[in-house]
């Protein structure tokens, strides 16, 4: 079982020596994936439901929310093992030709350690300020997630669809990997378990308790097989979110069939002292007994 550490590149840690110290300490401590967010602009007003919420997004429209490459590879110069990840991306907000040399660029310099985790977006009002259409993301997302897998594997790339259309470029830098970069789902509605199982390299479910994860788990094992895949073939993630657990849970995550769990920082730790001294406490409640698993 692994423990992954979300988030930095919001709040306190936008700050460079901030962030500097969080990752370095993640990378220390035995955490295997540290996680970015992803929001261009909040607003002050809005119709759209946070999931994972009563409907509220926990934060004010002014916390601060840095872009999750930049941070990811700021935090891959202060690191040498640990994977880094966007949790999540919202893809459809992206031009795919830019987003992909972006994931290319950042996977080159951290030496493949990059994780592009990808979501379709929940707030319509960050879409609007984009000019980004909010209806037909899910189907936007699939066909920007097929043209990136082309420009990170193929000398020269075409591709004719409903969204993306161009004939006969070349996109290098290419990640480290010659298979290009691994893509996990957020998301836990039917659709996005959906993504993950017909087209996915993993998923990194939010607010998922133990029992959830079980659910979920048979689901996309379920959805894996009816599309000729196996288990094997994508790595899942989960995270209680907000709400709290115990290092007993570990195994009741273990047992859903979870291979990670991403961990929040408990309480409101607002300075470099207090996020580190809060990362060592999960690191021996969470960390240590889970690599016992």
């Amino acid at each position: 079982m692994k423990i992954g550490f979300f988030a930095v590149g919001i709040g306190a840690t936008v700050e460079p020596q901030v962030l500097r110290a969080v990752a370095m300490a993640a990378e220390r401590l035995g955490f295997a994936t540290i996680w970015a967010p992803e929001h261009v602009v909040l607003v002050e007003q809005y119709a759209s439901k946070y999931p994972y919420s009563s409907g509220e997004f926990p934060g004010p429209s002014n916390i601060p929310i840095a872009d999750p490459f930049t941070t990811l590879a700021y935090a891959a110069a202060c690191t040498s093992t640990i994977r880094l990840g966007t949790g999540i991306c919202l893809v459809p907000e992206h031009n795919p030709l830019i987003l992909a040399k972006t994931a290319a660029t950042l996977d080159r310099l951290c030496g493949g350690r990059f994780i592009l985790g990808a979501g379709v977006g929940w707030l319509a009002e960050e879409f609007q300020a984009l000019g980004v259409p909010f209806e037909h993301r899910g189907g936007r997302t699939r066909e920007y997630i097929e043209v990136m897998r082309r420009l990170w594997t193929e000398q020269r790339s075409s591709h004719a669809g409903q969204f993306v259309d161009f004939t006969g470029v070349a996109s290098y830098p290419k990640p480290a990997n010659a298979n290009g970069i691994p893509v996990w789902f957020g998301g836990e509605s039917a659709a996005a378990l959906r993504r993950v199982a017909e087209y996915g390299d993993g998923w990194l479910g939010f607010k998922v308790s133990p029992a959830d994860a079980a659910a979920k788990i048979r689901r996309i094992e379920e959805l894996l097989q009816a599309n000729g895949r196996r288990r094997s073939d994508v790595t899942l993630a989960v995270s209680p979110y907000t709400d709290p657990i115990n290092p007993d849970d570990l195994v009741r995550y273990r047992d859903a069939g979870a291979d990670e769990v991403a961990l929040l920082l408990r309480g409101r730790p607002s300075n470099e002292a207090e996020i580190i001294a809060a990362m060592e406490q999960m690191a021996r409640d969470f960390v240590e007994p889970a690599a016992q698993l």
